[in-house]
């Protein structure tokens, strides 16, 4: 079975109901899955600890480190600390950071934050994971101003003019369940243009599950629902999918998939 990665997933917040409460019952059903690597996103500082203490627990599993741009309490993280946390052998990536105004229009403090994560990005040479949601002007904005990349832009569900910068400024681009949503029309067809050389594929695993399993807790393991759904899209086959993101992911953030 050819390798997948689930490039974006909230491990520490897994609905583990179905597997007796046991992580480790999670990561064995995501690999009976073709699933055989994890990327655990941080996204409060607060948080950071328990990511990494399932990184550490978990050859499959790798993290980053970031403060989602919704989150309003808690530390609000210096270049500094997101840095020396980066350290850390296990951390291959900065974020999940970005600007978000659907829900929050502070844009200012956005703003700021995500330079903050663009300059710690630079500084330890790790890829950023972009958040982006109804701020495309500012994020394609920032990024430039910044000179920012590489990076992916998690769980896309932009234009394609907005991904077209975004691949021209050399980041990735990642499709989640949304993709398998009978309303995502438009999105089906970014993810028909997009070079599959640069595509990843993830959960964001509890949210967005995909088809067949949308209104249940979603896990790794649905990766590859969202994996075979992109073949489709594109007339390719699950394995041409699976083997070129597990390379994708690799190319970016630097981790081998066995």
């Amino acid at each position: 079975m050819t390798p997948l990665v689930d490039s974006h997933c909230h491990l520490d917040r897994l609905d583990l109901t179905a597997f007796d409460g046991d992580l480790s019952k999670a990561i064995a059903a995501a690999k009976e899955l073709g699933v055989m690597h994890m990327l655990c996103v941080c996204v409060e500082m607060e948080n950071f600890d328990a990511v990494i203490r399932i990184a550490e627990q978990f050859k499959e599993v790798h993290a980053s480190v970031g403060k989602h741009p919704d989150e309003h309490e808690g530390i609000e993280p210096t270049v500094e600390m997101l840095v020396e946390k980066a350290r850390h052998p296990k951390v291959v990536a900065i974020g999940e950071t970005g600007l978000d105004y659907y829900r929050d229009h502070n844009k200012a403090l956005q703003m700021q934050r995500f330079a903050v994560h663009i300059q710690a990005a630079k500084q330890t040479a790790k890829p950023l994971i972009i958040h982006t949601r109804q701020a495309r002007e500012d994020t394609i904005a920032m990024l430039k101003s910044e000179q920012s990349g590489p990076g992916v832009f998690h769980c896309f569900t932009e234009d394609y003019e907005m991904a077209k910068q975004g691949l021209d400024l050399g980041f990735y681009i990642s499709f989640s369940g949304i993709l398998t949503f009978k309303n995502a029309e438009s999105l089906k067809d970014v993810a028909k243009r997009i070079p599959l050389d640069r595509i990843l594929v993830e959960t964001d695993a509890p949210y967005l599950t995909p088809i067949p399993y949308r209104g249940k807790a979603n896990q790794p393991g649905y990766t590859r629902y969202v994996a075979q759904y992109l073949a489709e899209l594109k007339g390719l086959t699950y394995d041409e999918v699976a083997r070129a993101t597990t390379q994708n992911f690799t190319n970016l953030f630097k981790v081998e998939v066995s």
